[in-house]
């Protein structure tokens, strides 16, 4: 196919003061922030200001995380666009899908902003502080990952599951927080380097989002989706999506279902030249070097990362 792909960031990419130079350097940019604070202010939630002067720990609520990787995200795909940069095949990592369906014309960016601040609070509440968990896994694969985690689940009755498949040799398992440190022994024993716990504040794409993704649905079918004018490769699916309604099913299914992202790098690396990381940070570069090391992505984490992209 050839051209390049466009990834999209999602949760644990967030810094204090992103988008401040981007709304600065570009209009496109400023424009976004603006549209946001508008949808958002029913929810009296200005993602400029939490975003440009806000502290880390206000950037780590899940409710404003999400919308404001999304607003940042989109914000870079507009400056770009009006560049005539334009991808040919799109991907999200989680909450970055969702900035990708925006990209691709599928999902109105107001509709976005609002849905994504709705679903971090419905995730937030899934899981009372301190029941759940994740952890990530270091020096295993993710099928042994996957199977050692069935067999905690099986042995204890609670929730424990594979939910991000980041590289071949990382993969977070997500769960209540029982049974995520059960499965962290029986996977050091089965051979993982590491067993890292992660900062989040609740237990992503695992069956406890259940209560997520069941009040996440009616605002979801009240939505416009249209089809997709770039094909997005789904992280539930893993194949290049061009329809709307099948769009929507998988952000719904994707709620309780893991992240497959080696998968979708494998595949975007075969049918694209490279990509760019549309968005904050650099956590999707990184990722993609451990998975497919000759295939190039360029980020576009502030004003400069754009500039240089923009220059060639």
């Amino acid at each position: 196919m050839g051209g390049l792909a466009f990834l999209f960031p999602g949760q644990g990419s967030q810094f204090a003061g992103m988008g401040r130079d981007l709304a600065a350097a570009f209009p496109e940019a400023r424009a976004v922030y603006d549209r946001a604070d508008a949808a958002l202010a029913p929810f009296q939630l200005s993602i400029s200001r939490v975003s440009f002067e806000g502290t880390e720990e206000e950037l780590k609520r899940t409710a404003v995380t999400q919308p404001a990787i999304l607003v940042h995200s989109v914000a870079v795909f507009e400056v770009l666009k009006s560049r005539g940069l334009v991808p040919a095949l799109l991907a999200g990592h989680s909450l970055g899908e969702w900035s990708a369906l925006v990209a691709a014309g599928a999902l109105a960016f107001e509709d976005a902003v609002v849905l994504v601040h709705r679903r971090g609070t419905f995730m937030q509440e899934a899981v009372a502080a301190g029941q759940g968990a994740m952890s990530a896994v270091i020096g295993l694969d993710g099928p042994a990952v996957a199977a050692a985690c069935a067999q905690v689940a099986e042995a204890t009755g609670e929730a424990v599951s594979a939910a991000n498949f980041n590289s071949p040799e990382q993969t977070v398992v997500a769960g209540t927080a029982g049974a995520v440190a059960k499965a962290a022994e029986v996977l050091k024993q089965r051979g993982a380097k590491r067993v890292l716990p992660l900062p989040v504040s609740a237990p992503f794409h695992c069956a406890l989002m259940k209560p997520a993704e069941e009040k996440l649905s009616p605002f979801l079918d009240a939505t416009l989706f249209s089809n997709p004018a770039v094909p997005v490769v789904t992280n539930v699916d893993v194949a290049p999506n061009a329809s709307g309604v099948a769009a929507r099913e998988a952000l719904r299914r994707q709620v309780c279902s893991p992240v497959r992202w080696v998968e979708t790098v494998e595949l975007l690396s075969r049918e694209t030249e490279g990509a760019v990381e549309v968005g904050p940070g650099a956590v999707l570069a990184g990722l993609a070097k451990r998975i497919a090391k000759d295939w190039p992505v360029r980020t576009t984490s502030d004003a400069e990362g754009v500039r240089r992209l923009i220059a060639g």
